[in-house]
């Protein structure tokens, strides 16, 4: 899934404390946006596998879910949410697309790293690629009852966000044909820091 799902998730994760606890509302849905992004740090070393813990943020987000019900605090909350938006992401990863550069092929057999058990998990396709139409249909879901519940900045990040998605989306598959073009181009020196679905494109060439 592309970023803008899994922020927008996050996100979403945090908005009952609108509700229900809104002076802790604010930093649990940052934690949330930021714990969604987190993972895809790791697009340049080793995608899908250093910083995705399908297994391990799941375990330690429900640890954290936990303390934050019992001693509701900035602290408590902040890590939770920001662990849980992290979980949701790497877990979510195994229902798109492989680690290919055109994944609408289906040509990949890996969509996340699984730490637990030390194997890759095969693609699901509940989602084809990031930035397909399904994929911007979910952040538009994710994103209704954010620009529902929320006003001001976060409101703007919301919609900004989804700006983000649908600009994506139309460009999804000519970005592909565009790096296909590019890569074979960068010097070889540069290789072994493009992400692999980019080190692949170049040694067909």
């Amino acid at each position: 899934m592309m970023l803008p799902t899994h922020v927008l998730a996050g996100m979403l994760l945090a908005a009952p404390l609108v509700r229900v606890a809104p002076e802790l509302a604010s930093v649990g849905l940052v934690a949330g946006f930021l714990g969604g992004l987190f993972p895809d740090l790791d697009l340049y070393v080793g995608h899908r596998k250093t910083l995705h813990y399908p297994v391990y943020y799941s375990a330690l987000g429900g640890v954290l879910a936990v303390a934050a019900l019992a001693a509701p605090s900035t602290i408590t909350v902040a890590a939770a949410l920001f662990v849980l938006g992290a979980a949701l992401h790497s877990v979510s990863d195994m229902f798109g697309g492989g680690l290919e550069l055109r994944p609408w092929e289906g040509n990949s057999d890996r969509a996340v790293y699984d730490h637990y058990r030390r194997r890759w998990i095969a693609p699901r396709a509940g989602v084809r690629y990031d930035g397909a139409a399904e994929d911007l249909m979910l952040s538009v879901g994710f994103s209704l009852p954010l620009l529902y519940l929320l006003d001001g900045p976060l409101r703007l990040i919301v919609a900004g966000t989804l700006v983000v998605a649908a600009v994506y989306t139309v460009l999804r598959r000519h970005l592909a044909e565009l790096a296909a073009l590019v890569i074979p181009l960068v010097p070889a020196v540069l290789t072994p820091y493009l992400p692999d679905r980019y080190a692949d494109a170049k040694s067909e060439k």
